[in-house]
């Protein structure tokens, strides 16, 4: 079994992993989020406030709680975005979706699969933590009762939301990472409130947001930079979106948190995928000197059609590997079989100095 535990400021994974090499974790057997418990980090160490805490009451009657969000300048919160995300990413026990195996994924995206819900340990475990994220939005506290109701229903506590969470999930790491204000980050339940308002910074509307919107491919992807498809109806530009804005969308977001320039991969993390917060790996083309993201084939009616760029300096490519989070994992793994994620090799024992 896989399990984090808190020792003084310090986070331990047992069996130990490698701080560049921790998607492995997905190929080990018995490291599911089902199987395994998984701690956040001490505050000394990523100062960030746990969505549960923005809840009261037991699963069944929770309530969201009055809380402020944090207010920062934003040159500090690129850095957080990637961190806090991370954090989150491993809450939920490290699950990759990995688009650079397109055969793999392909039977999957055109089965259009209803992935399973959770054990119901599991979403126990969780459900606090979904419902914080639903209260760092205006109307988390009726989607919150919402949930309720469904809980009370005849499927009982299961990993299913009565609603997506995804736009939750993104409201509530830019909640924590800063941009608290809802001129800097229109948070919401819905990713199209925010990408509207990107759009509206593009054009000098709205000059005080954090984020700006391109087309995809248009400006470097960062770390802490977000990508964004669209679902119904389908977008393929950011003019397309503008001649419909305000207009309810279904849109997806996810957050880069790595760009992988030699492999021509770029990595993200976005929130109720496959019912978890999951890190994406997309395949990835130059478009001039500019590495983008491959729009799928076989996800035409999803397409990857805005680029967020927050209006930050950059920072490293790599600054998934360079989080908390993996820093603090013990630095040592032995695997019994290839992780496309990273390129590794069979049967061989990994090692780095912490």
């Amino acid at each position: 079994m896989v399990r984090f535990a808190t020792e003084g400021n310090s986070l331990k994974l047992f069996p130990a992993i490698s701080l560049t090499l921790l998607a492995v974790l997905a190929a080990l057997p018995g490291a599911s989020a089902r199987e395994a418990d998984y701690g956040r980090l001490p505050a000394k160490t990523l100062d960030v406030t746990a969505p549960s805490e923005r809840v009261r009451g037991k699963v069944g009657e929770m309530s969201a709680r009055q809380m402020d969000c944090r207010s920062m300048p934003l040159a500090e919160t690129r850095r957080r975005i990637v961190d806090i995300a991370v954090q989150e990413w491993g809450f939920f026990g490290f699950p990759i979706v990995d688009y650079t195996r397109v055969h793999d994924e392909l039977s999957l995206e055109r089965a259009r699969v209803r992935f399973p819900g959770l054990p119901e340990d599991e979403a126990m475990r969780l459900a606090p933590t979904v419902a914080g994220y639903w209260a760092a939005t205006a109307q988390g506290a009726n989607m919150i009762t919402r949930q309720n109701r469904a809980w009370e229903g005849p499927f009982g506590i299961d990993g299913r939301w009565a609603d997506p969470w995804s736009a939750a999930f993104i409201s509530w790491v830019m909640c924590e990472a800063g941009l608290g204000e809802t001129g800097q980050f229109q948070r919401g339940i819905a990713h199209w409130s925010y990408i509207d308002q990107a759009i509206r910074a593009r054009d000098g509307s709205a000059p005080n947001a954090g984020f700006a919107a391109y087309d995809v491919g248009d400006e470097t992807i960062a770390p802490g930079d977000m990508l964004c498809s669209s679902r119904r109806p389908t977008y393929r530009s950011v003019a397309d979106r503008r001649r419909q804005m305000g207009n309810g969308a279904r849109t997806h977001c996810d957050i880069v948190v790595k760009v992988d320039e030699p492999n021509k991969r770029i990595f993200a993390i976005g929130g109720n995928v496959r019912r978890a917060v999951s890190l994406k790996l997309f395949p990835a083309v130059y478009q001039g000197k500019t590495l983008r993201p491959v729009n799928l084939s076989f996800d035409d009616e999803r397409p990857m059609f805005v680029h967020m760029k927050l209006r930050s300096r950059e920072i490293e490519a790599n600054a998934l590997d360079n989080s908390p989070t993996m820093k603090a994992l013990d630095c040592e793994l032995i695997f019994e079989e290839r992780h496309p994620a990273y390129g590794l090799t069979p049967a061989r024992v990994l090692r780095n100095a912490c």
